[in-house]
């Protein structure tokens, strides 16, 4: 579907391609798993980006489902990539922007090409009917936001968008303990699967205490679905620890986020550049771990992504 134009509720055209996997998929009302793209363009280095792009992509297809890896390419947004733009995308980096929700406006009308956000990847699901969105954490209130006021639009626009959010918590970088209160003041539910404490990212356990868990997947799908029904235009956080043979050491964790945080200060980098700078220093500083880490996560929810879209498509 080449450049459809969507018209929005408000009257809007907008320029879009829908790949024809996953057109096929809609068209035969079969299940599609959003992805983002912020993990191709800023979350990793190449080839290690293009390779877990691809890997994930086969993990959802393996399980019946259809992935819908979501950008703007050349102001036009993509549901579903194919091989040569999401290789195109991957080494694009340094000329790919990071594009949230409040920035698709302005990405379109320019005709830039990026990677989408936690909050525009949720966003953009929702408008096109995809039900599942399968992430590796989601971003959230920062430290010392009492001076700085940085908070994530991840949190809001995943309150307002009718898509489950599958994650490993919040980015662990961040302050989890209010990203968590903050997710409760937006009415958003957060429900851990086999987890009673809050992920975080890199490590299973640890985080604040979660009042919603579901035990069994059947008690997740129960909640999950109780909860769309109630609220069927609001998002969900489903939180799904990394498998323990795949997290972070504690104290390596520990040591190489202060010192992460450290040089950030030093540079004076903040806003939408720190998270990448964050995880890339992470990565050095850990020689490589958290970056298998991190590769680990994100399979792990977009398999858990795909058993959730499925069922409810069954």
């Amino acid at each position: 579907m080449k450049n459809q134009k969507l018209k929005s509720e408000q009257g809007f055209i907008l320029p879009n391609h829908i790949s024809p996997e996953v057109q096929e998929a809609f068209k035969k009302q079969r299940p599609v798993l959003a992805l983002e793209s912020t993990l191709i363009t800023h979350g990793m280095p190449y080839p290690d980006n293009a390779e877990l792009a691809r890997d994930l992509e086969d993990i959802v297809r393996k399980e019946g489902v259809t992935p819908a890896t979501i950008a703007i390419i050349d102001g036009v947004i993509h549901i579903g990539l194919d091989p040569l733009t999401l290789e195109k995308l991957a080494q694009s980096e340094k000329k790919s922007h990071k594009i949230s929700r409040k920035d698709l406006g302005h990405a379109l009308g320019k005709k830039l090409t990026g990677g989408t956000t936690v909050a525009a990847t949720t966003f953009l699901a929702g408008l096109f009917g995809i039900q599942v969105f399968a992430t590796g954490g989601i971003g959230g209130v920062h430290r010392g936001v009492e001076e700085t006021m940085d908070i994530s639009a991840d949190l809001k626009a995943i309150s307002e968008s009718p898509v489950i959010v599958v994650c490993a918590g919040a980015k662990s970088i961040l302050d989890v303990p209010k990203t968590l209160e903050a997710l409760e003041t937006l009415n958003v539910m957060v429900i851990g699967y086999k987890t009673k404490t809050m992920p975080l990212f890199y490590i299973s356990e640890g985080g604040p205490k979660l009042d919603l868990t579901g035990n069994s997947f059947e008690e997740l799908m129960s909640c999950l679905h109780y909860q769309r029904g109630l609220f069927p235009e609001e998002g969900i956080v489903v939180a799904n620890p990394i498998p323990k043979k795949d997290e972070l050491d504690k104290g390596v964790h520990r040591e190489a986020l202060l010192q992460g945080l450290k040089n950030a200060n030093q540079l004076g980098i903040e806003g939408k550049e720190l998270t990448p700078f964050l995880l890339q220093k992470m990565n050095e500083l850990t020689e490589g771990q958290s970056l298998q880490s991190n590769k680990a996560l994100i399979k792990n929810n977009a398999q858990l992504g795909s058993k959730i879209v499925k069922e409810l498509f069954s």
